[in-house]
């Protein structure tokens, strides 16, 4: 039912939404009960599955927690609880509507949808290429942690493989710049001028070429 709601439609919803839940305040809680019932409501009519959702809720859920906890710990305890309990209702909620979005609207439409509602070219261009070499890395990280794996044999340490796991990251990120460079260059030899073309450009261009 949620997939075939206009891009528009599902984009400024999704915004509607968690542009409301951070403007209420966390001491009306039975308003964000409300607004998280709203997007349980959504999930379900996009036959999102519930396991699905608690895997990456798994995930994201300590990170939060961790960022949340950390305001009253800074204070001793003493004070900022409300900011705390305001950043883990809110984030969690704004984490359920983003994945309401991504799992009824495909990411190219989803940036197609930004360009047209007057986003900025660039900021297009940068979420199209994360998305893009994104999944590039990710098989990176995956080879660089088997030849890891490869050459231990030896038990480690809890600190070994902190040490290590800080080290594959540097490497990551130093092998991660160097492919952009290589794509940079590649993608400026091939005419690239900072715009991202969709389908539905060349499709709009050649009905009004037509007519």
């Amino acid at each position: 039912m949620c997939h075939r709601w206009p891009p528009k439609l599902k984009l400024l919803l999704t915004l509607a939404v968690v542009f409301t839940v951070i403007s209420v305040p966390i001491r009306f809680w039975p308003l964000h009960g409300v607004f998280l019932s709203v997007v349980f409501i959504g999930h379900s009519l996009a036959r999102i599955p519930l396991v699905y959702v608690a895997r990456r809720l798994a995930v994201f859920l300590p990170m939060l927690i961790m960022l949340s906890f950390s305001v009253p710990i800074s204070q001793g305890f003493q004070a900022g609880w409300e900011l705390a309990a305001s950043i883990l209702v809110r984030g969690t909620t704004a984490f359920l509507c983003g994945l309401w979005l991504v799992n009824v609207m495909p990411f190219d439409q989803l940036l197609s949808t930004l360009r047209r509602l007057g986003i900025p070219a660039i900021l297009v261009s940068m979420l199209a290429f994360m998305y893009r070499y994104f999944f590039v890395l990710w098989d990176e990280l995956d080879k660089m942690r088997t030849a890891r794996r490869a050459r231990t044999f030896c038990h480690q340490t809890f600190w070994q493989r902190w040490k290590g796991s800080a080290q594959l990251i540097g490497m990551l990120l130093i092998r991660a710049m160097q492919r952009a460079e290589r794509v940079h260059g590649a993608m400026c030899a091939r005419g690239w001028d900072g715009h991202v073309r969709f389908l539905d450009d060349a499709r709009s261009h050649s009905a009004r070429s037509q007519q």
